[in-house]
C-alpha cells in the first residue's frame, strides 16, 4: 500500500494555514496600503517646509494643488501649518484604522490556524501506539502541544506577517528615496547588506541555544507532572524536600540556558544598535552637508531622514525576526516530532470475527523494542488455549511477563513476524483493527486510572449513554455500590484528580464496574483484584460467574484463592509455561504452584477448603 507523503516540518504551516489565507491575505494587502499611505507624512513636512515656509515650487499631485493654491497657503501660514497638520492626522487616522483592522484579520486567522493545530495534535496523539507513549514523557508532549504551539503561533501571526511587511516597506522606502536622490540613497543602502549578514550568522549560532534550552523547558514541566500528579507518594515517604531539590536543579538547569542566551542577546542588540546608529549618522551627515551645499533642498533632507528611520529600524528588526524564527524552527521541529509518528496501523485486510470464541497463543516469543540484543526474551515459546466461556488464570513471579501477555491480547504492543500469533476463532488478532479488539476485550490494569469527574461519569465513560441501572448493575458487579451509597453525594461524588479521594480498593472496584460496561465478552482482570480484601475478591468473582457466565474470564493474581476455582490455571515462570492444569493437578506436582500455595495457606484454610471449598474458607 503506497503511503502518503508527509509534508516537510516548514512546510506543515502551510497545510495549517489552509481555510486561513484570505484572512492573512487581507492582512497584508491592508499592511501594504498602510504602509503607502504612512510614506505621506514625510511629503507633507517636506512640501511645507519647501514650498509653504520656503521659496520651492509645489511638489503636490496636480489634483491637491486646486485645494488650496501656493499663494494663499503662503499668505496665510498659520492656517497653512494647521492644513499640514491635518492631513498628517488624517493620514495617521487611516493608516491606524488599516492597522487595526489587519490586526483583526491576523487574530481570526491565527485562531483558526492554531486551532487546527490543536485538533490535529490531539487526534494524532490519541492514534499513536501505546509503545510511543511510553517512550516519551507526559510533560514532554504537554510542552510540545503548549508552548511550543503558541511559539508557532507567534512566529506565524507576528514574525512571518512582518517579514512580508518589511519587505514591502523597504522596497517601497527605498524606491521613494531613489526617486529623491541616488547619492544618499546608495549611502544609506550600502549598510543594510552588513545587518542583514550579521542577523543571519546570529541566527545560525543560536538556534541550537534555543533547541536546548525548549528541551530543558519539557524536562522542567515533566518534573512537575510526576510530582503532582505522584503528591500522594511524595507525601507518604516524606519527599518533599527531595523532590523541592530535583525541581531546583532542573529549574536552575532552565534558568542558566535563558541566561547564557540573554547575554548572547544583549551582545547582539548593542552591536545591532551600533550598525544602525552608524547608519542613521552617515545619513544625517551626508544629508545636512548636501542640504548646506544646496544638492537638497531643506524639506526634502527632513523627508529624506525620515524615510531613512523609517527604513534603517525595519532593517534592524529583521535580525529580531531571525532570532524569533530560530526559536519557531525549533517548535516547529519538535511538533513535527510528534505529527511525524506513527499512527497504529490498521490491518490491510480488516477482519471482525466473533470474539466469544477461544483465544490461542502460538509460538508467541516477544522482546520489547530497545532492549539489548543479548538480553532474554520476555516471553518464550507460549502455547496454550485460552477455551471460550472459561475462567483462565495465570500465575507468575514479578517480572516473568504476565501483564505483557495481556497487552499483547489487546494489542498494546503488536508481536513481528518471526515471533509467533495470538489468534481468536482462528484470525490472527494482527488481522482484527485495534478498535474493534478492544471494544470486545475489557481490561482493568494494576493501576487504575480515573478521570476528575464524578463516579457515575467514570463508570460510565466507556459508553455513549448509560442509564443509571446500568450503572448501579455495574457497581453491583464490582460490589462498590455499597461504598458509593456511604457518601453523601452517591454516585455524583467528584472522585479528584486520579480518583485521589477513593481508597485503593474503591479506586479499583470503580475501574472493574466501569470495565463490567463494555459488557465485553472477554474481560482480564490484571492483577487489579489484589487491592481488595479476600472476602470481597470472592463476591466480585461469584457475581461475576452468576450474570456473566458466558464471559471468557482471564485472571492474573499472586493470591491463590483467586485463583483457584479458575477452569485452567497457567504457571508462568522467566516468560515461558511451566506448567498448566486445574488447581487439583497442579498441587498435585512439585512446582511454583505449589510452593506459593503452601506458603499462602494454612492448615486450618486447606482444612476448611477440602471441606467446602474457597468460598467457605473465605467466609
Amino acid at each position: 500500500m503506497k503511503t502518503k507523503k508527509k509534508p516537510s516540518n516548514w512546510g506543515m504551516i502551510a497545510v495549517f494555514l489552509r481555510g486561513q489565507y484570505r484572512f492573512f491575505a487581507a492582512a497584508l494587502l491592508l499592511s501594504a496600503l498602510s504602509t503607502v499611505i504612512t510614506a505621506l507624512t514625510p511629503q507633507i513636512i517636506s512640501v511645507t517646509i519647501d514650498s509653504v515656509l520656503g521659496t520651492e515650487d509645489y511638489t503636490i499631485p496636480q489634483l491637491l494643488r486646486g485645494l488650496f493654491t501656493l499663494d494663499w497657503l503662503r499668505s496665510h501660514p498659520g492656517k497653512a501649518l494647521l492644513i499640514a497638520a491635518g492631513g498628517i492626522v488624517l493620514v495617521s487616522g487611516i493608516s491606524g484604522v488599516m492597522t487595526a483592522t489587519m490586526r483583526t484579520l491576523i487574530a481570526r486567522g491565527s485562531e483558526g490556524f492554531v486551532k487546527r493545530m490543536r485538533d490535529a495534535l490531539y487526534e494524532h496523539i490519541q492514534k499513536l501506539p501505546f509503545d510511543w507513549h511510553s517512550k516519551n514523557q507526559t510533560g514532554e508532549i504537554i510542552q510540545r502541544c503548549t508552548s511550543d504551539v503558541e511559539m508557532i503561533r507567534n512566529f506565524v501571526t507576528n514574525q512571518l506577517i512582518d517579514i512580508i511587511r518589511i519587505v514591502f516597506l523597504i522596497g517601497y522606502s527605498l524606491y521613494i528615496m531613489f526617486s529623491m536622490n541616488v547619492k544618499i540613497t546608495l549611502i544609506a543602502a550600502s549598510f543594510f547588506p552588513v545587518i542583514i549578514t550579521y542577523s543571519c550568522l546570529f541566527f545560525r549560532r543560536i538556534s541550537s541555544r534555543f533547541q536546548a534550552a525548549d528541551e530543558a523547558e519539557g524536562r522542567l514541566s515533566t518534573t512537575v507532572q510526576e510530582n503532582l500528579t505522584g503528591v500522594r507518594v511524595v507525601k507518604a515517604f516524606g519527599r518533599e524536600r527531595l523532590e523541592i531539590e530535583r525541581f531546583e536543579e532542573k529549574n536552575n538547569t532552565f534558568a542558566s540556558l535563558w541566561i547564557h542566551l540573554g547575554r548572547l542577546l544583549s551582545l547582539y542588540w548593542s552591536l545591532g544598535d551600533l550598525f544602525t546608529g552608524a547608519q542613521i549618522m552617515t545619513v544625517i551627515a551626508v544629508g545636512a552637508a548636501m542640504a548646506a551645499h544646496g544638492e537638497i533642498t531643506l524639506g526634502m533632507f527632513t523627508a529624506f531622514v525620515s524615510y531613512n528611520a523609517t527604513l534603517s529600524w525595519p532593517v534592524r528588526g529583521l535580525g529580531r525576526i531571525l532570532s524569533e524564527m530560530s526559536k519557531a524552527g525549533v517548535s516547529i521541529d519538535r511538533v513535527a516530532y510528534i505529527l511525524n509518528a506513527e499512527e497504529e496501523q490498521a490491518p490491510a485486510y480488516p477482519q471482525t470475527p466473533s470474539m466469544d470464541q477461544d483465544i490461542e497463543f502460538h509460538n508467541v516469543t516477544f522482546k520489547y523494542d530497545g532492549m539489548e540484543e543479548t538480553a532474554a526474551p520476555v516471553l518464550k515459546d507460549l502455547n496454550f488455549t485460552i477455551e471460550k466461556g472459561t475462567t483462565f488464570a495465570i500465575l507468575g513471579s514479578t517480572g516473568s511477563g504476565k501483564s505483557t501477555m495481556m497487552h499483547l491480547l489487546d494489542r498494546l504492543y503488536d508481536l513481528k513476524e518471526g515471533e509467533g500469533s495470538i489468534t481468536i476463532g482462528g484470525v490472527d488478532i494482527r488481522d482484527i483493527p485495534q478498535n474493534y479488539l478492544r471494544r470486545h476485550i475489557g481490561l482493568v490494569l494494576q493501576e487504575p486510572f480515573l478521570y476528575s469527574r464524578n463516579i457515575r461519569e467514570n463508570i460510565g465513560i466507556t459508553e455513549e449513554d448509560p442509564s443509571m441501572d446500568e450503572i448501579r448493575e455495574a457497581s453491583e458487579i464490582a460490589c462498590v455500590d455499597e461504598a458509593i451509597d456511604t457518601f453523601t453525594e452517591g454516585y455524583e461524588t467528584i472522585v479528584g484528580e486520579r480518583g485521589v479521594t477513593l481508597s485503593g480498593g474503591q479506586k479499583q472496584r470503580v475501574a472493574i464496574a466501569r470495565m463490567l460496561m463494555q459488557k465485553a465478552p472477554i474481560m482480564v482482570f490484571d492483577d487489579s483484584l489484589s487491592a481488595v480484601d479476600a472476602e470481597t475478591d470472592v463476591k466480585i468473582r461469584h457475581a461475576l460467574k452468576e450474570r456473566m457466565s458466558d464471559a471468557t474470564v482471564i485472571l492474573i493474581s499472586h493470591r491463590i484463592t483467586t485463583l483457584m476455582q479458575a477452569d485452567k490455571i497457567l504457571v508462568l515462570k522467566d516468560g515461558a509455561v511451566e506448567a498448566i492444569g486445574t488447581h487439583q493437578e497442579l498441587i498435585s506436582q512439585p512446582g511454583m504452584y505449589r510452593d506459593i500455595y503452601e506458603i499462602q495457606m494454612s492448615a486450618d484454610d486447606r482444612a476448611m477448603l477440602d471441606e467446602g471449598g474457597v468460598e467457605d474458607a473465605q467466609r
